[in-house]
């Protein structure tokens, strides 16, 4: 496949986010951290209505978690979705997914509860799995808390996809809270730079070296790499899970990897949705001016919607 196919509002947004390379060290890594706040507050000055949000804190085990939490216009009770944001697992915030989450309490008629799990390099794994664990038992066992039904699902994009199948994981094997769905939207699973799409779209909003980065600033060791909490493409058994909707994206060099977690869970006997996005890139349902980007939304929300009965 050639970059000029590429859908061309995909390509603007993905030129546009080039001008910011990644920060491969510490201290560029907390500047980018700082920047991105104020520039996230004047993106998001005039988002996507929803019935109403809530800023809150949920107990984790090393603290406080931050969460926002997305309310559907109506009446409650509604269906909660814990969704986890991307960011190679060092970058990312609520306030980076604001209008994600915004179009996906729209599209679903669910509650989302956006969360803020720790950071590496600072929290290698499994800070970030502990947190997002502890986010879904507190969801699952604070349905009034949330005006929720008590039908729970798990969502994220990249390495919050991995975390929702990670989570996902834990509770069937743990016999932990009940999950209906997770929506694995170009997940951070089963990456290897040196497959096709590595290869071949490595450099196309990520390059091969920021994937070493983020994978060296995340795991820390192979021992971490090869535990199926850091990475459920290593489990030995997916059968267990709930449900699944994996989304990818054709010129997205983490593409292959979330196909074969989708050919994994179908393996096994997990009812899945595969669809990939052949025009589009990595991190295309965050693109706010990427027509496919909402069609892609409004698919996951109606799985959402009919997993839990929104």
């Amino acid at each position: 496949m050639s970059a000029d196919q590429i859908d061309p509002q995909a390509k603007r947004a993905a030129t546009r986010q080039s001008r910011i390379p990644l920060p491969h060290g510490r201290y560029r890594l907390k500047l980018l951290r700082l920047l991105t706040r104020p520039v996230m507050r004047f993106r998001n000055r005039d988002p996507p209505s929803v019935g109403a949000t809530e800023s809150m804190s949920l107990p984790g085990p090393a603290g406080d978690i931050d969460a926002r939490l997305y309310l559907p216009a109506g009446d409650p009770p509604f269906p909660t979705v814990v969704f986890f944001h991307g960011g190679g697992f060092v970058l990312g915030s609520v306030e980076t997914h604001d209008r994600l989450c915004r179009h996906l309490t729209r599209e679903s008629g669910c509650a989302v509860l956006s969360v803020e799990y720790r950071l590496a390099p600072e929290h290698p794994f499994p800070a970030a799995v502990e947190d997002a664990y502890a986010a879904v038992e507190w969801a699952a066992d604070s349905t009034d808390r949330l005006r929720g039904t008590g039908d729970l699902a798990v969502a994220g994009d990249s390495a919050g996809g991995n975390l929702a199948a990670v989570t996902a994981l834990m509770a069937a094997e743990r016999d932990g809270p009940e999950i209906a769905h997770q929506a694995l939207l170009y997940p951070g699973i089963g990456v290897d730079t040196e497959q096709a799409s590595v290869r071949e779209h490595g450099g196309i909003v990520l390059s091969r070296a920021d994937i070493e980065w983020f994978s060296e600033s995340y795991y820390r060791s192979d021992v971490h790499r090869r535990n199926p909490y850091a990475d459920p493409i290593n489990a030995g058994d997916l059968s267990g899970v709930a449900p699944a909707t994996v989304v990818t994206a054709g010129f997205d060099p983490l593409r292959d990897g979330g196909r074969a977690y989708a050919e994994r869970l179908v393996a096994d006997g997990v009812a899945t949705r595969y669809e990939n996005y052949p025009a589009m890139v990595h991190g295309f349902m965050t693109m706010e001016k990427v027509d496919r980007a909402r069609e892609a939304i409004a698919s996951v929300g109606d799985d959402l919607a009919d997993a839990l009965d929104a």
